[in-house]
């Protein structure tokens, strides 16, 4: 490091650093260059967009040595960047995050954020209570916030520690008094509650893929990840449930990844509407019951 002296050289080795070690990406960022970038802009405080108008920057001493260690880190911990510096953006917006939440990243996050939900024909601005299920770092039910404006939002996780972390995040975008944190399994906290729509992104993932994650994954909680032998056992649950906590003409919005089929044929007379978006396919959908 100590004949580096551009941030373009700390990002080529950075790169390069990355490479040899054979780190695994996906957590915000998709690529080793946007990882290594967003590791360097988001560590120096410069807008996480677009690196390049700082590319011949010279960087001091502290800054080379700051942006070292935390390469070094990345390699040896195997923690994805968002975790080293407790961020993480969706759809251009910034969440705080740690070791307690997985790193948030969303297909419903992007419809929302891309205004992509328009076949559902639903009124957004109609809704008045809208909940999200298993909120996790609460990244939804913020975003959530912007797609329903006149709505009261209500976020529920089972984990304490989780609900922590969307506590900072609420209070950093200034919701406190539109989204209430609920403690609990599933819908047990809310009672016998109601609302207009329902966003979820549960646990999905097979037991045996998450058997073989890679240690990039390993470092999020497990229970944010495991959903079952075939991944859908929190799923099935809440199509179960949904119904008793919708007001009539609501719908649920729910991320499942792959294997949609499953669903279909254990709940053959529900009506699943797959959705896409510009990074996937058939993996989101939406129920009215």
């Amino acid at each position: 490091m100590e004949n580096l002296k551009t941030i373009r050289d700390v990002l080529r080795y950075a790169i390069t650093r990355f490479n040899k070690a054979g780190l695994e990406h996906g957590h915000g960022t998709s690529s080793v260059i946007d990882e290594a970038a967003f590791l360097i802009v988001e560590t120096l405080k410069l807008p996480v967009d677009d690196i390049n108008p700082w590319a011949e920057a010279r960087l001091t001493p502290a800054e080379l040595k700051e942006l070292g260690d935390l390469i070094e880190t990345r390699i040896t911990t195997r923690k994805p960047a968002a975790y080293l510096v407790k961020r993480v953006y969706m759809q251009g917006v910034p969440f705080y995050v740690d070791e307690r939440v997985i790193v948030p990243r969303s297909y419903i996050g992007e419809m929302m954020a891309k205004g992509l939900l328009s076949d559902l024909e639903v009124d957004f601005h109609a809704a008045e209570s809208v909940l999200d299920l298993c909120t996790g770092s609460g990244c939804l039910a913020i975003l959530a916030a912007s797609q329903f404006p006149n709505a009261e939002i209500h976020a529920a996780d089972l984990s304490k520690d989780a609900l922590e972390v969307a506590e900072i995040n609420v209070k950093e975008h200034g919701l406190t008094d539109r989204i209430t944190l609920h403690q609990g399994d599933l819908f047990k906290p809310l009672g016998k509650q109601k609302f207009d729509f329902i966003i979820s992104n549960p646990p999905y993932v097979a037991k045996a893929e998450v058997d073989a994650f890679p240690p990039e994954y390993q470092a999020e909680p497990v229970m944010a990840h495991l959903g079952g032998d075939d991944g859908f056992d929190l799923v099935r649950k809440i199509i179960s449930e949904a119904p008793k906590h919708l007001n009539a003409g609501g719908g649920l919005l729910c991320e499942v990844g792959t294997g949609g089929e499953i669903l279909e044929a254990e709940f053959p007379d529900l009506n699943f509407f797959w959705l896409d978006s510009e990074e996937s396919e058939g993996e989101v959908f939406f129920l009215r019951f």
